[in-house]
């Protein structure tokens, strides 16, 4: 087995398409901290969201921290800013967008348990204060990434990673029917 670099690397990755057409908006409300909408830039970028909505006290580009950590991803991920989170959710609600936020709530799902539409925007929370009521009034549906040790969260960007590979592949597996049974 030999590591790809360089060339063949960058043909490799050419020939990856996502598995499936959800398409999948990011929306940040509040995130605080810069290294964290880097890191939520260049999942974005993996994931090939259509874009990430920064809203609230979210740091924006050019930002060097977030340039630096999401290596520039912010250069080529369409974004914006609102100023109020609810308005965004409201305008892709209003896009057609599901709106599903990544909370922890007495109405919500593991994410591997939860149906999602073919247009799903995220909504990430605060690092400190998770997302609003305000905004999960808007919510149609909140999943979670269970713990199973003694931490009660994942870094935010790490639960979008999670829920986002999720997305782009939960609806592309399906059980053979001749093994149905078996």
């Amino acid at each position: 087995m030999k590591q790809l670099r360089g060339t063949p690397l960058k043909r490799f990755l050419r020939g990856l398409q996502p598995p499936s057409p959800t398409e999948l908006a990011i929306v940040c409300q509040s995130v605080a901290y810069p290294v964290n909408v880097g890191s939520i830039f260049r999942i974005a970028d993996a994931l090939d969201a259509s874009e990430v909505v920064l809203t609230g006290i979210t740091p924006k580009p050019p930002h060097p921290t977030i340039s630096k950590v999401g290596r520039d991803k912010d250069q080529r991920v369409p974004w914006r800013y609102v100023d109020r989170p609810e308005a965004a959710l409201e305008d892709l609600k209003a896009k057609g967008f599901g709106i599903v936020a990544l909370e922890v709530t007495d109405e919500c799902q593991p994410y591997y348990a939860t149906d999602y539409p073919q247009r799903v925007a995220l909504v990430l929370g605060n690092e400190d204060h998770g997302v609003t009521r305000a905004c999960l009034a808007l919510c149609d549906a909140a999943v979670f990434v269970p713990m199973y040790g003694k931490g009660r969260s994942l870094n935010v960007h790490v639960s979008l990673a999670v829920v986002g590979y999720h997305l782009l592949h939960h609806s592309t597996y399906r059980v053979p029917e001749k093994e149905v049974g078996s």
